[in-house]
């Protein structure tokens, strides 16, 4: 079974692209997801988020992600704390997941896919790509938050040029270019 890896900056359409593989019966593991949950269920996790942020890391909800966001995306070292706390967690139950397919060939999509470590063992990877315009306007619509709120989480990615180069396949969604023949001519690639 080959391991794919879709990634994409923010806004890009990663997840509306990851839909349309699950709609073809593709296994999809979200990431993102999944790190979230990490973080709520595993208490070796939630033990080191404490001890990195303090006790206001959680509440009564769970995971203080208000809290949390604030001091991470305004400090490009406490963003790598938390990272290296949470990435190693997110990757191995990514690969336990994958051994539990049974399908061609499985897709990993993740955000922070050459940042994190998580390209490594990847078969091939597939960027989303879409204008810095139109993914500002589709993450302050889809977050209500301001331009800035969305440039700040911006630079805390590798430049969506970079990332593109470093992927094997790029999507575009451009909102110009259709999405499903793009995805079918990868799904038939990646079948044979």
């Amino acid at each position: 079974m080959r391991s794919i890896g879709l990634t994409g900056g923010i806004g890009s359409g990663k997840s509306i692209v990851a839909k349309i593989f699950r709609t073809l019966g593709v296994p999809v593991l979200d990431a993102d997801a999944l790190a979230k949950k990490i973080m709520l269920e595993n208490e070796a996790v939630k033990a080191q988020i404490l001890a990195a942020f303090g006790t206001e890391s959680y509440n009564d909800q769970g995971l203080n992600r208000s809290f949390i966001s604030n001091i991470v995306f305004k400090d490009p070292f406490q963003l790598e704390v938390l990272n290296s706390i949470v990435h190693p967690a997110t990757i191995e139950a990514g690969k336990k997941w994958a051994l539990e397919q049974n399908a061609p060939y499985t897709i990993k999509e993740a955000a922070l896919f050459f940042e994190s470590g998580s390209s490594d063992g990847m078969d091939l990877i597939i960027g989303v790509y879409a204008p810095d315009a139109l993914r500002i306007q589709r993450v302050m619509h889809r977050d209500q938050t301001s331009r800035e709120e969305v440039l700040n989480r911006m630079k805390h990615q590798i430049s969506q040029t970079i990332k593109m180069k470093l992927c094997d396949k790029v999507i575009v969604n451009d909102e110009q270019s259709l999405l499903i023949p793009q995805v079918l001519k990868l799904h038939k690639l990646l079948c044979n």
